[in-house]
């Protein structure tokens, strides 16, 4: 196990460190610290959002400390106004609860919950925050924070000019409480968080100061953004979720695998635990031979092995190899979810069944009954260039007839033209 001393030196050498707080280093020399790291409960699956907390606190378990992660079902009941640029719609209970459970068991599977010491605890600030009276609130935390304080925090600030209700604003507060609460309750010294938590974190620290004259600490991590300035974590298709239900594992696997050479370059260090001599030699096969697309390989395989499983790493490189170099028969073999998950994304046509029962010309196909060419002549003119494959043989001549004998699955006709450009036929 790495030493106690390893933790912050490991979060700079990633590139993660962003704010600590005077004396944080020396407290983790000195003694196991108990840390914790929130997360509001607004969907029931994590998204690859917030992965880069829950490696911090796996970071911060490796290094010998003990980690909490607090499920926000009563915070999430508010909203937290950080780096957001309008109010959040407020959710009801039944669908916070939800929420909460999904969440629950997937930081289960991730986290180690096993070592007498330094095992992981969840918590639910919802058990010390649903007694508390609003009077008792405002008459026992209120008071220990001046309104200009919280008004000096840059998720007030910034938010001042386009509105912000009460309840946005009293979620500082909240948090401070909860930082509070766990300093009494299980000795936790320490908040981590991303870099926009920092206002709501030092509030944390303040309330403990200024109620019990205590003294507690703060990191932030990085946010994490992509090469290109968009959204980490984000898709054509929406969030990239944890729940294999709501984002397959293939499609996981393809997430990370699709990764430009710049952000998967960056990622190596964030999403992984490869120690740093072998992201040195995977830097330098990177280097010799781009092609290799090493970086992808090494972050599509130890995330999907983490989240999902190794079962379903394998299942996704061989469906990604079958794709590009299988035979018909392998993808038929596929089961019929990873099939269409291979395939998403890939433009797709409706076509008659009884048309293929009947047999339909190749060049009608092409151009008549799915549109792929706008003209029979330019689909005779690929075709004889030898750029069509149909179910991924070569198509030789224009005479030929596709019927239900060339059928995928009793169903699907995949069209190829040129090297990269797939197109599937729905029949029925």
């Amino acid at each position: 196990m790495e030493t106690k001393t390893d933790f912050i030196e490991e979060l700079r050498w990633r590139g993660l460190l962003q704010d600590i707080m005077p004396g944080t280093e020396e407290l983790l020399k000195k003694e196991t610290v108990t840390a914790y790291i929130g997360f509001d409960p607004t969907a029931d699956s994590l998204h690859i959002g917030h992965l880069t907390q829950v490696f911090t606190l796996l970071r911060f378990q490796k290094a010998g400390h003990k980690p909490i992660a607090l499920i926000g079902g009563a915070t999430g009941m508010v909203g937290d106004p950080s780096g957001k640029s309008a109010e959040r719609n407020l959710l009801d209970e039944e669908a916070l609860n939800k929420n909460v459970a999904g969440m629950k068991k997937q930081l289960e599977k991730l986290l180690d919950f096993s070592n007498p010491q330094t095992g992981a605890e969840l918590v639910n600030n919802y058990d010390w925050m649903k007694d508390f009276s609003f009077l008792t609130f405002i008459r026992d935390i209120g008071k220990h924070l001046t309104v200009s304080y919280m008004m000096a925090k840059d998720s007030v600030k910034n938010r001042l000019e386009t509105g912000m209700s009460f309840t946005e604003f009293s979620y500082q507060l909240l948090q401070a409480f909860d930082f509070y609460h766990l300093y009494k309750t299980r000795n936790c010294k320490l908040q981590m968080g991303g870099s926009d938590q920092w206002g709501n974190i030092t509030s944390g620290t303040e309330l403990i100061r200024r109620k019990v004259s205590g003294e507690a600490f703060a990191i932030t991590t990085t946010l994490i953004k992509k090469a290109d300035g968009t959204k980490f974590g984000k898709t054509e298709s929406g969030a990239v979720w944890l729940d294999k239900t709501k984002t397959s594992p293939y499609k996981f696997f393809q997430f990370w695998i699709n990764a430009s050479d710049e952000d998967a370059e960056n990622w190596i260090k964030i999403f992984t635990f490869l120690p740093k001599e072998e992201i040195e030699t995977l830097t330098a096969e990177h280097i010799k031979d781009k092609g290799k697309r090493v970086f992808q390989k090494a972050l599509a395989k130890e995330l999907t092995v983490l989240v999902h499983s190794v079962e379903d790493y394998t299942a996704a490189v061989e469906a990604s190899a079958i794709l590009f170099n299988g035979t018909i028969s392998d993808l038929s073999n596929l089961n019929d979810e990873l099939f269409l998950d291979i395939f998403d994304g890939v433009p797709q046509h409706d076509v008659l069944r009884s048309d293929i029962e009947a047999g339909t010309n190749i060049t009608d196909l092409l151009s008549d009954k799915t549109k792929i060419f706008p003209s029979k002549g330019e689909a005779r003119k690929m075709i004889q260039g030898g750029g069509i494959r149909i179910n991924k043989e070569k198509v030789e001549s224009l005479d030929l007839i596709v019927n239900s004998s060339q059928l995928i699955k009793n169903k699907y006709i995949l069209i190829q033209k040129g090297k990269n450009n797939y197109y599937l036929c729905n029949v029925n």
